[in-house]
């Protein structure tokens, strides 16, 4: 199926060449292509624009876990030459900002010489606003060069030596680069009429790097996207990944099948949702997508900015959609567990809440309660790390975030948990 999807696409597209591979858990476990211009294997390089959005991003997160700064910092309060009073890095990051699309330029930065901040930032004014923030969703690759600006400014390093150090190192993406490095495809226009290619130039951004500059492979972007999956907690907080994966505005109001988070670009397809990010460069496209529940992904390129965008994403979702129907994850396997802390077995089994019934257990690989609302459709689970004695808090879950106490009686017997006010006891009888 994912050969056959790869070469029909490569044809009807008509690109000079196309390669995706699958990821599972960690490993790369099928590379498709189709394409003799250059014959692609999963050690070529192509540019993948946009997705370097997503690195980005988390270089940004990564120094608000840091303390060094907030996402509800103004951009002002990092790069005060600029002209905007209101504008806040969250919502540069998730394209809330309302900023144009694109700097000033004498021509398309894309696919012209980038020039310095300096000049980046003496081309701002307030004419660069489109909309109040949150007004709508709108997509800036201007915004993410003022991020990668702001970077520079907080932490004194280039962009391009941070995202090295701290990210392409750590996560050994030594085939990820910001200048091609051989074996690279070059990228084309295929002309409408006769299918003869233009090679298109291979630029360096400079300020506008932060928003599309960096080169990569089929090798490398999966281990990229196995981190967007699964963070190394090294490198990244996996709670702040699921913070990043969180919708900050829906790009589709009509139908709700794409939105943006904190950096990634999030595409429901059916019932699922991945996260990822598209990206174009003249000559380019590229794709990356996962399903972070299942730690399943795509990362597809093509060497014709002809090609599209869009149809190198339908190629990537749909067969991403189609690895996941057609061998779903295996579930984790069971394991005996090991017996919980006195005062924690004691709170362990069945509660009830207004004739409800909930079961009340121990996790002891995470060091969490499990909180499992039973009834005749599916189980709603929420689980809970320790918050204090006798307290807990919600980690994951409908109950994410609200705070669950014990109560005792004068032996210290559990008598009710207090849930955010919902009071569970141990008899059914008991509506509280």
């Amino acid at each position: 199926m994912i050969d056959t999807a790869v070469a029909e696409t490569q044809s009807y597209g008509r690109a000079p060449s196309v390669v995706l591979g699958v990821l599972r858990g960690r490993r790369l476990v099928h590379v498709a292509s189709a394409g003799d211009h250059p014959s692609p294997h999963p050690d070529l390089q192509y540019r993948i624009g946009s997705i370097t959005k997503t690195l980005t991003a988390t270089l940004v997160l990564r120094l608000r876990d840091a303390g060094r700064l907030d996402l509800d910092d103004r951009l002002r309060d990092h790069l005060p030459d600029t002209p905007f009073e209101r504008i806040t890095l969250r919502q540069l990051l998730g394209h809330a900002a309302g900023l144009q699309r694109e700097p000033d330029s004498d021509g398309w930065w894309e696919r012209t010489t980038g020039t310095d901040v300096a000049t980046l930032l003496a081309g701002l004014g307030p004419d660069k606003v489109a909309f109040p923030p949150h007004r709508t969703y709108h997509y800036s690759n201007l915004a993410y060069g003022l991020l990668g600006a702001a970077l520079h400014r907080i932490t004194g390093t280039p962009w391009s030596e941070l995202v090295a150090t701290d990210l392409l190192d750590p996560l050994g993406m030594t085939r990820t680069t910001y200048h091609p490095t051989a074996p690279y495809a070059a990228g084309y226009v295929v002309h409408p009429w006769h299918g003869t290619l233009r090679e298109e130039p291979r630029t360096d951004t400079g300020a506008m790097a932060p928003a599309g500059q960096l080169w990569s492979t089929v090798d490398d972007l999966s281990r990229w996207a196995a981190f967007l999956a699964d963070p190394d907690p090294a490198v990244l907080d996996p709670d702040t990944m699921a913070e990043m994966c969180l919708p900050v505005a829906i790009n589709d109001p009509q139908r709700w099948t794409g939105g943006h988070g904190l950096g990634p670009e999030l595409y429901r397809v059916g019932e699922r949702v991945f996260a990822g990010h598209g990206g174009s460069m003249p000559g380019y496209v590229a794709l990356l997508a996962v399903h972070r529940a299942t730690g399943t992904g795509v990362v597809a390129f093509a060497n014709s900015y002809g090609f599209t965008q869009g149809t190198i994403r339908e190629l990537g979702l749909r067969v991403l959609a189609g690895v996941l129907d057609r061998e779903p994850a295996a579930p984790r396997p069971w394991r005996p567990g090991t017996p919980p802390p006195a005062e924690i077995d004691a709170i362990c089994g069945r509660w009830w809440w207004m004739g409800r019934e909930m079961q009340l257990s121990w996790n002891a690989d995470a060091a969490e309660l499990v909180l499992t609302l039973l009834g005749p459709v599916q189980p709603v689970t929420s689980r809970f790390a320790a918050a204090g004695v006798d307290r807990w808090q919600g980690r994951s879950g409908a109950q994410q975030g609200e705070i669950l106490t014990v109560r005792r009686g004068p032996t210290g017997t559990p008598t009710a948990l207090d849930l955010a006010t919902f009071v569970l006891t141990r008899d059914p009888d008991d509506l509280g």
